[in-house]
């Protein structure tokens, strides 16, 4: 990264704490270099299967779909949904961009959604929303104002976190709505009490997306997964992703499919990755301990809680900045920026971005505070005891 680059070479600076990176210790050569000797590279081979396999074990789901990004994991979804052009697809504005994106793919539009204080979607909200603004016909949702049909909902867990799902379902089961979770930063957290006690982020609702990006609990690079309970979904999903193949020998097409299949070398990454995942989540919980315990010496800024009806992955910390006439979101970034430890704010609200500033925004309010208030601190699970105090003891002396 050009950013780290930067920042190694600033003359007499301490060593650079990234914000989240790769955690490559485990059998990634091993798997990779295997797949390489047995010259499978491509969208074919024994890992792409495997790790499947093992994704869909860990999540106790009945299958799983490799496919190339979470991105495409999305559009897939929706296609599964049958969004088409015309259609509203519900979604939060306090998210990153590619949970939003796929939904104009297939030009449709967003209904955006406020957060609540789990930074997930805020399911009163959607609720009074579906009373107010819309209307059942023949089992279908319309938007009253527009006449549209509101056919879909993609919830997002945002930073590990886990939505309101016992709230969501209830909604999308009296409303009619597919109901998608983007659980693209939450691979490992579960609901450990309630309803759904035991139940992974993304296995709860009727299909489930996960990203395996660089800066992901764990990764292969690029790629994503896709789950469902319904077999006869999964499938299709499998079809789409392949290039709709009805006849893979005489290249025969059914419909418009698409190149989103993971790669064998991606799956072998993957697979190792997955090993170490129970040691990710311990190592970023106990890092996640000390920023709480460390913070409370220091007045006007906090680490925000998980929700505690779940064990969540800790996947990115969010400080919070209650003294905005003390601190501001700019001089903490620009101050550990100064002591080479990267940061990053939370992303920009998708209402306002320019391609979705004609969209349906509906009472977003919370979002906005939360956006001037929160600065991500680093997380990854190579982060080490003495990282996580340097950053405190930064945090401790901004003035």
């Amino acid at each position: 990264m050009e950013i780290k680059k930067a920042n190694l070479g600033r003359k007499m600076m301490k060593p650079f704490i990234p914000l989240s990176v790769p955690n490559i210790k485990g059998n990634e050569i091993q798997y990779v270099t295997d797949a390489l000797e047995k010259e499978w590279v491509s969208t074919g081979g024994a890992y792409i299967d495997r790790f499947e396999k093992e994704i869909a074990e860990y999540l106790n789901v009945d299958t799983a779909v490799a496919c190339q990004s979470g991105t495409a994991g999305l559009h897939l979804a929706l296609l599964l949904a049958g969004v088409t052009a015309d259609d509203l697809v519900i979604v939060p504005t306090l998210t990153f961009i590619a949970a939003v994106n796929p939904v104009k793919y297939l030009g449709a539009a967003p209904v955006f959604m406020d957060c609540d204080d789990s930074l997930c979607m805020d399911m009163e909200k959607l609720q009074r929303f579906c009373e107010t603004e819309c209307e059942l016909r023949d089992e279908k949702l319309i938007h009253i104002k527009t006449q549209k049909h509101v056919k879909a909902a993609i919830v997002v867990h945002v930073f590990g976190n886990m939505a309101d799902m016992e709230k969501a379902i209830k909604i999308a089961d009296k409303y009619h709505l597919v109901l998608i979770e983007d659980a693209t930063e939450a691979l490992g957290s579960h609901y450990t009490e309630g309803l759904f006690a035991g139940k992974y982020a993304g296995t709860i609702g009727d299909i489930g997306v996960y990203s395996f990006n660089g800066n992901k609990i764990i990764t292969t690079g690029g790629g994503g997964m896709m789950v469902t309970k319904d077999p006869v979904l999964s499938r299709r999903a499998r079809y789409l992703s392949t290039q709709a193949k009805d006849d893979a020998i005489n290249f025969i097409h059914g419909e418009v499919g698409y190149n989103y299949r993971m790669t064998n070398l991606q799956a072998a990454v993957g697979v190792a990755q997955l090993e170490k995942l129970n040691d990710f989540i311990a190592v970023k919980k106990a890092n996640y301990q000390h920023y709480q315990n460390g913070i409370k010496a220091i007045d006007g800024i906090h680490i925000l809680p998980f929700s505690q009806a779940i064990e969540p992955n800790y996947w990115f910390y969010s400080l919070y900045i209650e003294d905005l006439e003390k601190y501001s979101k700019e001089a903490i970034i620009q101050t550990l920026s100064e002591n080479n430890i990267q940061t990053r704010p939370i992303w920009g609200l998708i209402h306002e971005q320019k391609p979705y500033q004609k969209d349906i925004a509906f009472d977003i309010e919370k979002a906005k505070d939360y956006h001037r208030r929160i600065v991500n601190l680093p997380c990854s699970s190579n982060l080490t005891a003495r990282d996580v105090d340097r950053v405190l003891e930064t945090l401790s002396n901004i003035k």
